[in-house]
């Protein structure tokens, strides 16, 4: 009886706690929850080697495998080309203009749900998520766990790629072992653990890692033919044999300055050899065309950066086609959002009921006020309409000015 009574009270506690622990974001407060696959992951020291086409092409095959494929190499080269200055300028363009787009979601009867949007406009784990999402038509792929942390906020995790295979859907703690999670069977997924991409994607930076390669290449061999035409290598003649003569002309070669320098025999001869006269040109035409290549693969255009045959329309038809690729993402981001990342929210009581994510339709402005000008003449525009457009404080019709005609009469000149 005792026992009984025991475990109705444990009961009765556990469903009040149950009641009082949801989510602090919704109102509601929850237990909090920590991650489990994002702490299972061993760290490892990642050592910086020169990569090139063959290391490339190693990590892909490492990829294909048929048992138990591993991605870390191709992640550890996509984290070494990221590096690179104008991919990261460019990626970062893209990005943060779709990041930076205001959010609103809808109930089903289509009105706005002004505080669940708020709360996502100013939350940080929106811009997490959605910002993992992007990722994935970069790198092919992201895996986020979603966890509560002591505060009761709402955490998010990306499990590295380097430890994911979105093949076979397995997880390895530690990439160098054969130990797995098939996180796809796992309970967790779809509410706590959400992944984003294809399975077989590589990302646009695959795309970019032989310009980036070859562009780093063409940086070092101008660098070295930088330094041969900036300081000479310089060499002194002396008697090799005699120890004394040798350290005395080490010294001399010293003092003179910092320039490579070397000692010959009397006997012997140095001349430089005779190559194609360049000023570098051939690698300034190689790294061009590779940054030529990189714009157009993440803004679908050469933006700003060719200033020698650049123009304002050209310019401008270039911030268009980027325009189109940021309203793709967007698309991307309500498809996700709506089939994938709404319903876990509202099962982990982050957000309530039936909501449907989108984005502020913009508009053209511009255009917009050609076209009210041009009606102005014809037709009475509402001033409250045009201050709330354009932010022009409209406080009337003005007065059309008077024509001050001279009638001077016909008995003036006489």
């Amino acid at each position: 009886m005792d026992h009984a009574q025991n475990l109705t009270t444990s009961n009765m506690h556990n469903a009040r706690i149950g009641k009082t622990t949801q989510v602090a974001l919704a109102n509601v407060k929850t237990n909090a929850k920590k991650p489990n696959i994002a702490t299972s992951i061993v760290p490892k020291a990642v050592a910086r080697i020169r990569q090139d086409i063959k290391s490339w092409n190693k990590a892909l095959q490492l990829t294909k495998l048929e048992d138990n494929p591993k991605w870390f190499l191709y992640h550890q080269l996509l984290d070494e080309i990221g590096l690179d200055a104008l991919l990261t300028s460019q990626y970062k363009n893209r990005l943060l203009k779709a990041l930076s787009e205001n959010i609103i979601l809808k109930k089903p009867n289509g009105d706005v749900d002004q505080e669940q949007t708020d709360l996502l406009n100013n939350a940080v784990f929106t811009n997490d998520i959605n910002g993992h999402i992007l990722d994935s038509i970069y790198k092919g792929h992201s895996l986020i766990e979603l966890s509560f942390n002591d505060d009761e906020r709402l955490k998010v995790d990306l499990i590295p790629r380097a430890n994911v295979d979105p093949t076979f859907g397995a997880v390895y703690p530690d990439y160098t072992e054969d130990k797995k999670i098939l996180y796809r069977d796992t309970a967790e997924y779809g509410t706590w653990l959400l992944e984003f991409g294809k399975p077989k994607d590589y990302g646009l930076f695959n795309n970019a890692v032989p310009h980036v390669l070859f562009k780093r290449f063409a940086q070092s061999c101008w660098s070295e033919l930088c330094e041969i035409y900036g300081i000479p290598p310089r060499f002194m003649k002396t008697n090799t044999q005699d120890p004394t003569m040798v350290k005395r002309a080490e010294n001399m070669m010293t003092d003179m300055g910092a320039a490579a320098w070397f000692i010959i025999d009397e006997s012997e001869s140095f001349e430089f050899a005779k190559g194609v006269s360049t000023s570098g040109d051939v690698y300034g035409n190689l790294i061009t065309l590779c940054n030529n290549e990189i714009s157009m693969l993440i803004s679908g255009a050469v933006i700003g950066q060719d200033t020698k045959n650049g123009n304002r329309s050209k310019d401008e038809s270039s911030q268009e086609m980027l325009q189109t690729l940021i309203e793709s993402d967007l698309s991307l981001l309500e498809a996700y959002w709506n089939t994938s990342v709404i319903p876990a929210l509202v099962n982990l009581g982050v957000l309530k009921g039936e909501l449907v994510y989108a984005y502020e339709q913009t508009e053209d402005l511009e255009q917009l006020w050609k076209m009210t000008s041009e009606a102005l003449p014809y037709y009475d525009v509402n001033p409250e309409w045009v201050k709330e457009k354009f932010g022009i404080d409209v406080l009337g019709k003005k007065e059309a000015p008077q024509q001050n005609n001279l009638n001077l009469g016909f008995d003036f000149f006489d």
